[in-house]
């Protein structure tokens, strides 16, 4: 992959006669974006001549546009750890993070992040870019995570997750018998007054719904699948935790670690539309080996 990210399209009749800052703004280039085309080393070629914005497309005509250079971030070092790719092709990725792995390195986890990994894959495979992330696990909340390999590709996939269009699906044991087979908690979650990690339930912090359904109920704990319909941290564990059905393994939020030593959380399942094909793409992992462990148990 070339370090200038680029994008090309052929103007057809319906296009032809738009302005290419007309023509870019329905293809959601930002003006951010833009901007830095025009001020940071991009291109704007129709039929291979440099031309701006003010120009008049033509029916076949190829419009190109090369992005400028991409910076890898400084702040994250590469490391030679090895990625569970599931999808990957000149735009995104699709891996598959084991619990204990950081999404991105913190204070108190500078090294062994995914970021970090990625900075090291992209060097060994000529992708200059950095960590565009843009759906998150907890560190050890097991499962898969969504990569952009541009800032653009990330800002595509952001006006998804706006609308809702970026659907994942976990699976999680929770302690004790829940007394419906499915439901819904809708409860505002902030972060706690007295801590910078933990979240709770609290009447000013920000809309947040999980969808829940069970899949299995054992003596102890119950086995459900639970849907986001809003990306709020700690979401699936402080609503579950709510509902006096903490997660197994989760002692932040009251969660006993008899069973598993983690949270037992994973997200087994990504719907999404591919940002510049528009094609419907699904992708699955399977439970890793102690969440498995832990459906064996009578």
């Amino acid at each position: 992959m070339s370090s200038r990210f680029q994008l090309q399209w052929e103007v057809n009749p319906f296009q032809a006669g738009q302005t290419i800052k007309e023509f870019l703004k329905e293809e959601e280039i930002s003006r951010i974006a833009l901007t830095d085309i025009k001020f940071r080393g991009g291109n704007i070629l129709a039929n291979g001549i440099e031309v701006n914005v003010r120009y008049v497309l033509k029916e076949g005509e190829t419009l190109t546009v090369i992005f400028p250079p991409e910076n890898p971030s400084e702040g994250i070092a590469g490391e030679r750890i090895p990625l569970e790719i599931l999808f990957e092709d000149k735009y995104l990725l699709v891996v598959n993070k084991p619990a204990g792995m950081s999404t991105i390195p913190s204070r108190e986890h500078p090294t062994g992040s995914l970021a970090n990994a990625l900075m090291s894959y992209y060097e060994e495979n000529g992708i200059r870019a950095t960590a565009h992330i843009v759906t998150r696990l907890d560190r050890d909340t097991s499962g898969i995570v969504l990569i952009a390999k541009h800032r653009h590709i990330h800002h595509l996939f952001s006006k998804q997750q706006q609308i809702g269009k970026v659907h994942r699906t976990y699976e999680a044991f929770a302690e004790g018998n829940l007394n419906l087979e499915q439901g819904t908690i809708v409860e505002p979650i902030g972060r706690k007054s007295d801590s910078i990690i933990e979240r709770e339930v609290r009447s000013d912090g920000q809309y947040a719904r999980t969808d829940y359904k069970v899949l299995k109920r054992y003596k102890e704990f119950t086995h459900v699948e639970l849907q986001l319909k809003t990306g709020r941290t700690h979401q699936i564990r402080v609503h579950m935790s709510f509902i006096h059905h903490p997660l197994l393994g989760d002692d932040l939020y009251g969660g006993s670690l008899l069973h598993i030593k983690r949270q037992a959380l994973h997200c087994k399942k990504i719907q999404f539309h591919h940002p510049l094909t528009r094609m419907e793409l699904n992708f699955t992992a399977p439970l890793p080996f102690d969440m498995n462990e832990l459906r064996k148990k009578g």
